[in-house]
């Protein structure tokens, strides 16, 4: 197999597209659209989310110690970009897009109503890193739209995420389906028992 070295680069896959939502020093809510986050721990649930100290987001974050990560639909591209391409230090997001501001029930931070999944966070930490500052960020809430829900659980494909692919700079939805977790692999399990 030959492989291609392309140097060190922020490139994973796929990498998910959030919605950070804050509010500003005087109580407007505001949206910014993040790729670099993920779950960080399970007990208790955290969450990451790098932003740069320039962005407006950032020092209200930092001061109302809360914010909520929006997953949007893949429907939500055009809104979810402009969150990312303007700042809210000049721009009511939410205006603009026709997103409807919610405030959390949980935390002191706003979201998007239309997102189907919502993660309600209490920061917990923030680590200062050369380019960006790693929120970290306990979830004290998960809420979905109940047009995404089957049964109990979210169901993905109902959710539709929206994802972002940072190589070719374009958004993506996810796909069919390719095996079960936790069960896929113990085809080689069962081998390992046998041998």
């Amino acid at each position: 197999m030959t492989r291609r070295d392309l140097g060190p680069r922020p490139l994973t896959y796929p990498m998910p597209v959030l919605l950070v939502g804050v509010y500003d020093a005087e109580g407007r809510p505001n949206l910014m659209a993040a790729a670099w986050g993920g779950i960080c721990n399970s007990t208790p649930p955290c969450v990451t989310v790098s932003i740069r100290p320039s962005r407006w987001t950032h020092d209200p974050l930092l001061q109302r110690k809360a914010f909520t990560l929006g997953i949007p639909s893949a429907a939500m591209a055009a809104q979810a970009d402009f969150a990312g391409i303007t700042c809210g230090r000049t721009v009511d997001k939410f205006a603009a897009t026709g997103l409807t501001p919610c405030r959390s029930e949980h935390v002191d931070a706003p979201y998007a109503g239309e997102c189907p999944i919502v993660l309600e966070c209490r920061l917990l930490q923030h680590v200062e890193l050369p380019s960006h500052s790693l929120m970290i960020g306990e979830i004290c809430n998960v809420s979905a739209l109940e047009s995404c829900m089957d049964g109990e659980q979210p169901d993905i494909f109902k959710v539709d995420p929206l994802v972002y692919d940072a190589a070719s700079r374009h958004y993506y939805r996810l796909g069919s389906e390719v095996a079960p977790a936790y069960t896929a692999g113990m085809i080689y399990k069962n081998q390992e028992q046998k041998g």
